[in-house]
């Protein structure tokens, strides 16, 4: 039985209760006038518990209610078997890979050297192989490690190969190994990085690798087969190419750079886990310093979907709670003892849910994983984006964090999917009229084959979006969150698309209301327990009561008083109290916005003893939401008319609530996000 065979059934059988044998890892700013925060370029954790169970979470399209087995979830037992292939040498820039049978005398330091490997092959094993353990000539795995910390310590920078793997001295104290043939461990594949040791020390888990997803060989239905090559292109840079289905991955080293350089393309989208992102794994103990949120050591058991923990102290912990809106973090990592290992990110061009879009990043467990996500169908947005070239880079440093990281030397690497500027254009708009100077502005542009954003300037709206691939593409300016504006624009190679001041006409916060709670703003952050959704489940401890007293116009406040989420079983009414006049008694028009909802909840009204119709529910994502770390999904407004015969003179009650035929019970019932409520006299 091959690897990804054994990774199918893990998955599989999960409904079975087989979950204890699926063991293995965790799924996992901006500047003003740039799209490309972090990278200048021309390339765009949990403890195991008790019997190894297995984290469970939302499958894009899987319902929310019932536990599947997580994207990333990898099976922990260990089969037997192998891939035979052979390690052959060419001239340089051409290479082949040929099935052996017989032993073959390994290359050492030769340009370019290629193996390949397909899962449930039997191995033909090479006389200095020993494929059962993977390791070469019988060499314990702890000697190997030794003789890496030695290599270590010569800073050369080389391109070097075993039977086993291709190993790449940085020069600048990082040595890492990229697996070149299966070694039959499910939590392991062809391609992965198998070894990391930065100044003496290994960063690598060894009992999982850091790769793509769950392995190269697990990308793909029914496609095992994973090629690895790799070559020194000139006396300062090496490439590792790792070729699997329809995705080719590579690893790059520049010389006296501490840093593993990666690139990730793919012309269809990996079909196994329905996700795209590279996990980096490394033992807790050496890695120790990660954001608070998504710690859960020492948690006293899974409290929804087996991917959120509750505290001792009432808290709760998950990897979903390592979020920040794209736009806002330029990099992610942790740090331990003079030592900060960083995932800087590129312009993420062919990522998909825009500059606000929230994801996992950091779990810290039994390893410390950071995870750079290129796409993910949790609270996602919109399709994903095949076809681009996602660049990302994994930092070593002393501690500190990681700068500007120069990619410019990606155009002589012969990278699949690779457009240097020449062909990239760029949009100027020269003002944006009709701001509110308490929110920033960001500006959009997206099309099914690639996003950018910038943000405008603070004093007159003027932006500048840089490095974008021909097309035309939807622009969009957001108030915060909140799309007020849109267009549509085309972008040419080698020109700037040039714009004139653009007037701002859809704000809704531009109506005069008799009442309004909240901003429109696109989030619930000034409401209760706004400022603490994206961190922690709605049950912890620290989250304030979501059932409230009847809101009173004119005295309640905001973040006291009305909720940011409201759900049918756990506050399922809230009452807003309001005075009108005589002069005010008339028909009018109750706006409730929303931010997103789960399981097709929206919002109904009722004022005094009239009733408006339940409307229909708005398009959101399907997965879980609300008590993963997000309020993003797809902005709404509805619109109620109250009729006069509604209204009376005095005190006037509006009650809201929730209508869906969905959802579960509790915090998994159906609910919504709000972004603000008001009163239009009409």
């Amino acid at each position: 039985m091959g690897t990804a065979q054994l990774k199918s059934i893990c998955i599989g059988m999960l409904s079975i209760t087989l979950i204890a044998a699926c063991g293995g890892g965790d799924m996992a700013a901006d500047s003003g006038s740039t799209s490309q925060p972090a990278i200048a370029s021309a390339v765009n954790p949990m403890p195991e518990q008790a019997q190894a169970i297995e984290r469970v979470t939302d499958l894009p399209g899987a319902s929310p209610s019932e536990p599947v087995m997580e994207p990333d979830a990898e099976a922990a037992v260990e089969i037997t078997g192998g891939s035979a292939v052979a390690s052959v040498t060419e001239p340089a820039g051409e290479f082949t890979t040929e099935p052996i049978s017989e032993p073959t005398t390994e290359p050492t330091t030769e340009t370019v050297i290629a193996s390949t490997s397909e899962a449930g092959l039997e191995p033909v094993i090479a006389a200095s192989a020993d494929t059962a353990t993977g390791t070469a000539g019988g060499t314990s795995s702890s000697a190997m490690t030794t003789s890496l910390v030695k290599q270590a310590a010569s800073g050369q920078f080389a391109l070097k190969s075993d039977t086993n793997f291709f190993t790449i001295d940085t020069g600048a104290g990082l040595i890492f190994k990229v697996r070149r043939v299966d070694d039959g461990a499910s939590t392991r594949s062809v391609g992965d990085i198998a070894s990391m040791v930065y100044n003496g020390v290994e960063y690598q888990n060894q009992t999982s690798g850091s790769h793509v997803n769950s392995g190269f060989d697990y990308l793909y239905k029914d496609v095992s087969k994973v090629s690895v090559s790799a070559r020194q292109v000139d006396a300062d840079h090496i490439k590792v190419t790792v070729d699997a289905g329809d995705l080719t991955h590579y690893y790059m080293a520049r010389k006296g750079d501490a840093r593993i350089y990666m690139a990730t393309y793919f012309t269809s989208q990996p079909n196994t886990l329905g996700l795209s992102r590279f996990i980096v794994r490394v033992p807790i103990a050496v890695l120790p310093n990660g954001p608070t949120p998504s710690n859960i050591q020492g948690n006293t058991g899974a409290i929804e979907s087996g991917d959120i923990f509750s505290m001792a102290n009432g808290e709760t912990r998950s990897k979903h709670y390592s979020n920040m809106r794209l736009k806002d973090w330029s990099h992610i990592g942790a740090t331990g003892r003079n030592v900060g290992m960083w995932i800087v990110r590129d312009n993420n061009e062919g990522n998909s849910g825009g500059p606000f879009y929230r994801s996992l990043l950091n779990q810290a467990g039994t390893n410390q994983e950071l995870t750079y996500i290129i796409n993910y169908g949790m609270a996602q947005t919109e399709s994903f984006r095949p076809g681009i070239l996602n660049a990302y880079t994994l930092v070593f440093t002393n501690g500190t964090t990681p700068g500007m990281i120069d990619t410019s030397w990606f155009s002589k690497m012969g990278l699949t999917g690779f457009i240097a500027p020449s062909g990239r254009g760029r949009v100027s708009g020269a003002a944006i009229d009709g701001r509110n100077s308490k929110y920033k502005y960001t500006v959009s542009f997206s099309n099914n084959k690639a996003q950018y954003w910038t943000e405008a300037r603070s004093s007159d709206g003027q932006f500048n979006a840089t490095g974008m691939i021909p097309g035309t593409y939807t622009m969009k300016i957001y108030k915060n969150e909140l799309a007020v504006e849109n267009r549509t624009v085309t972008v040419n190679a080698g020109t700037v698309t040039s714009l004139n001041a653009i007037s701002i006409t859809g704000d809704p916060s531009a109506a005069s209301a008799l009442w309004r709670i909240g901003d429109w703003d696109g989030t619930p952050a000034e409401l209760l327990n706004g400022d603490k959704v994206t961190t922690m489940h709605p049950s912890d401890v620290r989250m304030r009561p979501w059932a409230t007293s009847d809101y009173v116009v004119g005295a309640s406040s905001p973040a006291t008083g009305f909720p940011a989420y409201q759900w049918k079983d756990i506050n399922g009414s809230i009452k807003i109290r309001f005075n009108l006049t005589q002069n005010q008694v008339g028909n009018s028009t109750v706006r409730v916005g929303i931010t997103t909802a789960y399981a097709n909840g929206r919002p109904v009204i009722k004022v005094n003893n009239w009733s408006a119709g339940i409307p229909n529910p708005s398009t959101q994502p399907g997965t879980r939401s609300l008590t993963v770390g997000t309020y993003r999904g797809n902005n709404t407004m509805y619109a109620f008319n109250v009729p006069a015969s509604a209204l009376v003179v005095g005190e006037n009650v509006l009650t809201l609530s929730v209508a869906s035929g969905s959802g579960g019970s509790r915090y998994l019932s159906a609910g919504v996000s709000y972004d603000a409520v008001d009163f239009i006299a009409r």
